[in-house]
C-alpha cells in the first residue's frame, strides 16, 4: 500500500483555533471528517488515518506548536516510513491572495516559522506544500496580529469554499500525483 503523509500546520490552544495562522488545521479537519476518519492524539500530533483508493494517507496536526513542527514531521516520516514525495504540507501564506491556493514541489520557507523548522529537521526544502492565501491585508507593523487573528466575517465563505478545494488537492495530489494536483489547484481562483 502506497503511504502518504499530510501535514495541517498550525498551533495547539483554543485561543489559535480557525486563525489565518490555523488554517492546515483547520483544512485536515476538514478532510478527515470527509474520508470519515478521527483524530487521535499520540506522540507530537493529532493523527488520523484514511484510506482512498488503497492508498494509506496518514494526517497529522503537530502538537508542538508552529516553531518546532518538524520534529513532528521528521518522527512521523520515519515511524511510517514515508518517501519524501509523499509528503505533502499544508501552510498559511501571506504572499498568496486571499482567493487562491497554489501547490508548489519545493520552496524557500518564507519566514514561516514551522516551514523553517520541517525545513531544519528534514534537511530540504524539496518537499510539496500546499499554500493557502491569507492575503496580507493589514497595517505596517500588524503582521502577527493579522495573522495570529480571526478570518473576518465577509472572508468566511471563500475560506470554506478553498478549504472544499483544498481537500480536493489532497485528494488529487495522492491520487493522480504532484504535477496533476498542481495544474489544477494553481487555476483555482475564487
Amino acid at each position: 500500500m502506497n503511504k502518504f503523509l499530510i501535514v495541517g500546520l498550525g498551533n495547539i490552544g483554543e485561543e489559535y483555533a480557525h486563525t489565518r495562522h490555523n488554517i492546515g488545521f483547520d483544512i485536515l479537519d476538514y478532510f478527515v471528517s470527509k474520508h470519515h476518519g478521527v483524530f487521535t492524539v499520540d506522540r507530537l500530533a493529532s493523527i488520523a488515518s484514511v484510506s482512498l483508493k488503497g492508498k494509506k494517507i496518514i494526517c497529522i496536526k503537530p502538537s508542538t506548536f508552529m516553531n518546532l513542527s518538524g520534529r513532528a514531521v521528521k518522527y512521523w516520516m520515519d515511524k511510517e516510513h514515508i518517501e519524501l514525495n509523499n509528503l505533502l504540507v499544508l501552510v498559511d501564506e501571506l504572499a498568496v491572495p486571499i482567493n487562491k491556493l497554489k501547490m508548489k514541489p519545493t520552496g524557500s520557507d518564507g519566514g514561516h516559522n514551522g516551514l523553517k523548522s520541517i525545513q531544519e529537521s528534514l534537511a530540504t526544502t524539496n518537499y510539496p506544500r500546499l499554500r493557502f492565501g491569507i492575503g496580507n491585508d493589514f497595517p505596517k507593523g500588524m503582521q502577527v496580529e493579522y495573522v495570529l487573528g480571526k478570518w473576518h466575517q465577509e472572508q468566511e465563505t471563500a475560506v470554506a469554499k478553498k478549504i472544499e478545494r483544498a481537500a480536493t488537492a489532497i485528494e488529487d495530489f495522492v491520487l493522480a500525483g504532484l504535477d496533476t494536483a498542481m495544474e489544477s489547484v494553481n487555476k483555482f481562483e475564487i
